[in-house]
């Protein structure tokens, strides 16, 4: 009988943690405030670190190759992509997202990937910076 768990389970515990710190040397009384100062050019955020192999982060979408073909719109168990076939145009909802990437696997142009980016908190739940047309 194989285990496949055992050496996946002794990898893990001999590994480096996949987590990054924070960005910046000391955490801030307010996180909002401090990314506004750096917004602003008044802060400085540290050289970010490396993201782990693999890191699924926020969705690329490049409207030039699409077709709408809704492909995309039908495999994402979030919901998070709309159609409109129409006019040809995709709304990817990256609060909705949860980075399963099977519209990356099922695009046929390949006009939708996953980028590296990690920092995508925001306040305001329908920003233009969550919203990828």
């Amino acid at each position: 009988m194989k285990l496949p768990l055992i050496p996946i389970l002794l990898e893990q515990l001999f590994s480096k943690p996949a987590t990054n710190p924070f960005i910046a040397k000391h955490l801030p009384p307010s996180v909002t405030r401090f990314l506004a100062k750096v917004g602003e050019g008044k802060a400085k955020v540290e050289p970010p670190v490396p993201v782990a192999k693999g890191y699924k982060g926020l969705i690329g979408y490049e409207k030039e190759k699409c077709t709408g073909c809704s492909m995309c719109a039908n495999v994402c168990p979030a919901h998070a992509i709309e159609v409109r076939k129409e006019e040809k145009r995709v709304t990817i909802y990256a609060n909705q997202c949860i980075q399963c990437e099977q519209c990356v696997e099922v695009c046929p142009f390949g006009c939708i990937w996953m980028t590296e980016e990690f920092l995508t908190a925001n306040t305001d739940r329908y920003a233009d910076a969550l919203i990828i047309e």
